[in-house]
């Protein structure tokens, strides 16, 4: 697949443009780190936004910064330190990924439990459409929400609409305590949902609130139980008081917070990765039916986010998986969202819906099917 390295917004409009004339798709991508994820692309060429790099602006006192698509989230997190702030952003996979691939994915970590998923925090974009025209929704302030459906729809739009450009962000204030907590629990869907319940009624919400399955514990070296991961953030004596409600939950303990970044990398690189997910009040199902996942998949790492409903599956690779998800997931309520895994499980386990709406949009944005084919949108 020929690559071609963009560095300027009229690059990547005339590149769509070719590929427009000569009938063929691209395959966007920021630095790679991530291209086996997503519902395979029929493409013959790719255009790469790695170079189109760099902060174009950052205003502390707005708590705003705007960067291109090929900024990392580790130069973000290294200018915004400075100031004290951070992008409250903490994807799974490595801080080498792009902004742009972070946004286009809609990619979002356990910071997502108090600081919401991308479309919370992009507040204004700029992209090249399929059609090769140069469009912005939002803006580089938290108060402008012009053209700001523009913006959600493009986050998560997995590149098929536009390939972003350049993005706004919002930012926080950096806490002045962090801590970490675990608190062992069963392991049960009932457990998980009088957690839930639990979290409900505190007069507080966590950074952060994940609970692991047994296996990812041990992984994590955190015992031999599930554990339930607490990231609670402010000052100090609102901390103090935080940690002294979770004995509702049960016995705590303070664990290092780099217990966050080893769960962000828990995955290995062939693992199959998907989302369940159904309503909150719900996470005691969605639990249960992400560890019948588990039990005939030996090895299968699991965490689920009990405040947003989604349970998280890490499936080693093993022969006849395929057949095997199919029949696990035959009786199963909850929602699918794949992330990686290969051409045969999508196929079985992850049909592409076939919307008219989603059609339609795909017809607006990119009516030649030249970004990402095959992702989004395509009856053919």
């Amino acid at each position: 697949m020929t690559v071609i390295a963009v560095d300027s917004v009229e690059a990547v409009r005339d590149t769509i443009r070719d590929a427009a004339a000569r009938g063929i798709g691209l395959r966007i991508v920021g630095r790679g780190t991530w291209l086996d994820a997503g519902r395979p692309v029929r493409a013959s060429g790719s255009v790469s936004t790695r170079e189109l790099a760099g902060i174009v602006d950052y205003v502390p006192g707005d708590l705003t910064l705007t960067a291109r698509a090929g900024t990392s989230l580790a130069d973000v997190r290294a200018a915004t330190a400075e100031h004290n702030q951070w992008l409250a952003l903490d994807p799974f996979g490595s801080d080498d990924g792009t902004l742009g691939a972070t946004v286009a994915t809609a990619s979002a970590g356990p910071l997502a439990t108090f600081f919401g998923t991308p479309r919370d925090l992009v507040l204004g974009i700029e992209f090249v459409t399929g059609g090769a025209t140069v469009a912005r929704g939002g803006g580089r302030v938290v108060k402008n929400v012009a053209g700001f459906d523009i913006t959600r729809l493009l986050t998560g739009s997995w590149g098929t609409l536009g390939v972003i450009t350049e993005v706004t962000l919002r930012l926080h204030a950096r806490p002045e305590s962090d801590i970490s907590i675990a608190v062992s629990i069963g392991g049960i869907g009932d457990e998980l949902s009088r957690l839930r319940e639990t979290l409900r009624r505190l007069p507080f919400t966590p950074y952060a609130c994940e609970v692991v399955n047994s296996t990812l514990a041990r992984a994590l070296q955190l015992g031999d139980r599930p554990v339930a991961l607490f990231r609670l953030g402010g000052n100090a004596e609102a901390v103090s008081a935080q940690r002294a409600a979770l004995v509702e939950v049960g016995e705590t303990r303070e664990i290092d917070g780099d217990v966050w970044h080893r769960l962000r990398h828990a995955e290995s690189s062939d693992a199959f990765v998907f989302r369940l997910s159904r309503r909150p009040s719900q996470i005691g199902t969605t639990w249960t039916e992400a560890m019948d996942v588990a039990r005939v998949c030996p090895g299968t790492l699991v965490h689920c986010a009990p405040a947003r409903g989604t349970a998280r599956c890490i499936v080693h690779p093993q022969a006849g998986l395929a057949q095997t998800l199919s029949a696990v997931f035959a009786g199963a309520q909850s929602s699918r969202i794949g992330e990686r895994m290969s051409d045969d499980v999508w196929a079985a386990c992850f049909p592409s819906p076939r919307r008219a709406i989603d059609a339609r949009i795909k017809a607006a944005f990119d009516s030649a099917n030249v970004l990402n084919p095959g992702i989004f949108g395509e009856f053919a």
